[in-house]
């Protein structure tokens, strides 16, 4: 790392929406965290857990509810010349080109037209795209089009870059590729760049290249670890330090919000029925049950190995760990996922008692199911509109997180058959496909 000097400072930043029947939402809360020069921060968090609102607060694109951010020593306002950001979705206009795009924020700051030039091609050879200046998005490829990203935030001499999952929409060597590319700019002070911060939902991504490691719980977002990255770059990912570092970043991750701060001492509460349930396909669980529980696995596997022989993404195998925890299926212990006996249950189980094992522990332990399922009960003709439902939710998430909380429940309880849903009419309902009325 460079010479340490401070750079940014979160104080107490917490960001609560209001929706429009002016319900409030915490999303963040009493964010404390110091970016020192030198330094690649990587935030990570379940989905959900507020990462990306926090960088767009970092960024001044979105102002904090309640705390301070203070970045050069003075109080943030809005958005700041000496702090750039790289999205996720390349956010190129397609009607420009590439040197146009690349341009845009100079002129916007009013640099005249050759210091302009001469700035815009300098970051555009820095990135590797000499030869395409008069190219148009549509004629790039995935890769290129976020190298113009990251070209239009260099070429304004960012004291701060932020990084917003920049890789995340790349293939595979793609985005190692990118990377590689922009550590060695990093190292070699290529770039006026003094402090990186990047938000991600690739642990080894994160591993790879950050100097520390900041996890932020959900519901809301907390910072729960801040973990030190004490390997030299460039990091061999397969090496004994890298991989315990790996491992220690799932178990966390994959374990109930406890924070490790020596501050913070909160666990998570039983669940209602507003709690923002993972986003878990039938299928997805199915098939890692099956992998885990079977050889060499035998129900205990490590999970960077699992997630890699099961084909799933670092959120995805997190938001299926979460799901079997809340069911009793299995559990994370010291970064291995361990399968519990009703895992082996349901594993060994036909399709219909498998149906039977799901249903009984979704209506024990997802207090959702148990309501709606009441409600129908209850009901004289046993059914009920979606939008009932939802309304409730809403109570608790925004909008988009009630119908999709919802939607995933729906998709569990028709598995389940503890409840039917008409799509058309959007009713659910106690009847089964046949027309006849299951038993409550």
């Amino acid at each position: 790392m460079r010479v340490n000097a401070p750079v940014l400072a979160l104080e107490g930043v917490s960001k609560t929406y209001r929706s429009p029947d002016h319900d409030r939402r915490l999303v963040l809360d009493r964010i404390d965290l110091r970016v020192d020069e030198g330094e690649i921060i990587a935030i990570l968090g379940k989905s959900g857990g507020g990462k990306s609102t926090l960088l767009r607060i970092i960024a001044g694109l979105v102002p904090s509810s309640d705390g301070q951010v203070i970045y050069r020593g003075d109080r943030l306002q809005g958005p700041s010349r000496g702090i750039a950001m790289v999205f996720q979705t390349f956010a190129l206009f397609p009607w420009l080109t590439v040197f146009e795009n690349v341009a845009l924020g100079l002129e916007a700051q009013g640099v005249p037209r050759s210091e302009r030039s001469e700035r815009t091609l300098e970051a555009i050879n820095l990135i590797g795209l000499d030869g395409f200046e008069s190219a148009y998005p549509k004629e790039l490829s995935g890769g290129m089009r976020q190298r113009v990203g990251f070209a239009r935030a260099l070429v304004l001499g960012p004291d701060l870059l932020l990084l917003d999952e920049p890789f995340s929409a790349l293939d595979v060597l793609t985005a190692e590729t990118l990377r590689g590319d922009l550590l060695e700019l990093w190292d070699e002070t290529r770039i006026p760049t003094k402090a990186i911060v990047l938000v991600s939902h690739n642990i080894e991504e994160a591993v790879s290249m950050a100097d520390r490691i900041v996890i932020l719980s959900s519901n809301p977002g907390r910072v729960r670890a801040d973990i030190p990255v004490r390997l030299k770059h460039p990091r061999d990912d397969q090496s004994a330090p890298f991989r315990a570092l790996v491992d220690e970043v799932y178990t966390l991750l994959a374990s109930p919000d406890v924070d490790r701060l020596p501050h913070r001492r909160t666990r998570q509460k039983g669940i209602g029925i507003g709690y923002r349930l993972p986003d878990v396909s039938i299928q997805h669980l199915t098939g890692l049950i099956d992998t885990l529980a079977s050889p060499p696995n035998n129900g205990r596997a490590d999970l960077p190995n699992l997630g890699e022989s099961a084909e799933l993404k670092a959120d995805q195998l997190l938001a299926l760990a979460d799901f079997l925890d809340l069911l009793g299926f299995a559990r994370v212990v010291n970064g291995d996922m361990e399968l519990a006996a009703a895992g082996f249950a349901f594993w060994d189980a036909d399709i219909q008692r498998r149906k039977e094992i799901f249903a009984e522990h979704l209506l024990h332990r997802v207090p959702l199911a148990t309501h709606i399922r009441r409600i129908l009960a209850e009901r004289e003709n046993h059914s009920a509109p979606r939008e009932r439902f939802l309304r409730e939710l809403e109570d608790f998430l925004s909008d988009d997180e009630a119908a999709r909380v919802l939607k995933t429940m729906i998709n569990w309880g028709r598995y389940a058959e503890l409840f039917a849903y008409d799509y058309h009419a959007e009713m659910l309902t106690l009847e089964d496909p046949m027309g006849e009325v299951q038993e409550a």
